[in-house]
């Protein structure tokens, strides 16, 4: 084949190539999977299990026309923690599963409805907003991570910026697993990892399950996973606009049944007691760099994590990370998280002159960033369910007024 040619979805390679390249979206997945239960505390080989499953799961959904690989979503991260510290791990389980049925719902109708109706209700300067502040409201947890070892830290960061810049292609796509990587030979020459479990811990085994509980006491905490429903919605249109621009094809008539998958495939997840997933921008990087969008490199992928999820050694392993090598990557992950959300604006083109889109980011920024948090009686709302809220209000009761005043094109200086 020619170097430039596209092999498309339903297209197949030989099978050590499509080896070659399932393997090559299992190390793009890697390193941000494994790092969302190292810092939910969530069992690491039951999240790697539950992705190569809901991968599966995806492709069969979507018929085998939407190549995507579903990875350990960051979005769920503030609310985990949360739920995690006032109920337990089964309180977070429980969320995980409202906002897979609430997705999945929300697939249900788009796949008959169309997307329309999201795009009206979240605009380009709406979901950039909810993204952006998801992403930023996490900076404590990174920088607490980042006290605990400085100076690991300090190494891990630099390895991740540098690492983006002095490799091209692919090992620049995968500056946050180099720095995983750098830090914790690091922390191991500092002698900051512990390798005891690694050496109980079996080559093959099941992973840990954890079953969920549901109970009214925690209402308060399962309402602050509801804006994750929004995130996981752009991120998922985000996903399917990318791969169509990359394969020259309409693919939003599979955004219901991409939506509907990722909803299942979190529910799974949170009956099993491992990550909730998302699309993963990640591997639409593998699949632009190489220009092989065959989704029997995502089987290959799926099977490889499932098989991965299977060996609590490799689990073990994972989990001696220590907090230096966390706060240091997290650093940059979290920051690139919430510049999603300001490349949503950017590629939109979304006019900061106006208004009405400079105060629905800036009031939904602030609330996110500074993690406003409003009490009512047992209710207790933080700063992405605020954020969350004010951004949808501020921009539609703006845009309503301003339509009705005939202000709403005017522009400040």
């Amino acid at each position: 084949m020619p170097s430039q040619e596209i092999v498309l979805p339903e297209e197949r390679l030989s099978w050590p190539r499509t080896i070659g390249f399932g393997v090559q979206h299992v190390v793009a997945m890697f390193g941000a999977t494994f790092l969302v239960p190292l810092i939910t505390g969530f069992p690491t080989s039951t999240t790697l299990l539950f992705s190569g499953v809901g991968t599966l799961l995806f492709l069969l959904i979507t018929a085998n026309r939407l190549p995507s690989y579903l990875g350990s979503s960051f979005a769920f991260i503030a609310p985990i923690g949360a739920a995690t510290a006032a109920g337990g791990r089964g309180s977070a389980l429980a969320g995980v599963i409202i906002v897979g049925v609430l997705l999945a719902i929300v697939g249900a109708i788009v796949h008959f409805s169309g997307t329309r109706w999201i795009d009206v209700l979240m605009p380009p300067i709406v979901s950039g907003a909810i993204v952006a502040l998801i992403g930023f409201n996490l900076a404590p947890a990174a920088r607490d991570n980042f006290a605990k070892s400085p100076g690991i830290a300090l190494i891990t960061l630099l390895a991740v910026i540098l690492a983006a810049v002095l490799f091209k292609g692919f090992l620049g796509r995968l500056s946050i697993v180099i720095g995983v990587v750098v830090g914790y030979i690091a922390a191991v020459i500092a002698g900051e990892v512990k390798f005891d479990e690694v050496a109980k811990a079996p080559w093959v085994g099941l992973p840990e399950f954890t079953t969920p509980s549901f109970t009214l006491d925690h209402l308060p905490l399962y309402l602050a996973f509801l804006p994750v429903v929004l995130a996981l919605i752009a991120e998922n249109v985000g996903h399917i606009r990318g791969v169509g621009q990359l394969t020259k094809r309409d693919l939003s008539p599979l955004t219901g049944r991409a939506l509907f998958a990722d909803g299942v495939a979190s529910i799974l997840a949170g009956i099993g007691g491992g990550s909730p997933t998302t699309t993963y921008g990640e591997n639409i990087g593998v699949m632009a760099a190489t220009r092989v969008f065959s989704t029997a490199a995502y089987w290959v992928a799926g099977i490889a994590a499932i098989l991965l999820g299977l060996s609590p050694k490799i689990g073990a392993v994972i989990n001696t990370v220590p907090p230096g090598v966390l706060g240091g990557v997290t650093t940059a992950l979290y920051g690139l998280i919430g510049i999603i959300g300001v490349r949503i604006w950017v590629e939109n083109k979304v006019d900061f002159s106006l208004p009405k889109n400079q105060l629905t980011a800036g009031v939904a920024l602030i609330m996110g960033i500074a993690n406003f948090t409003l009490v009512s009686g047992d209710m207790q709302f933080t700063g992405i369910i605020l954020g969350t809220v004010a951004a949808i209000v501020v921009y539609h009761v703006m845009s309503l007024i301003g339509r009705a005043r005939g202000t709403e094109s005017e522009r400040l200086t």
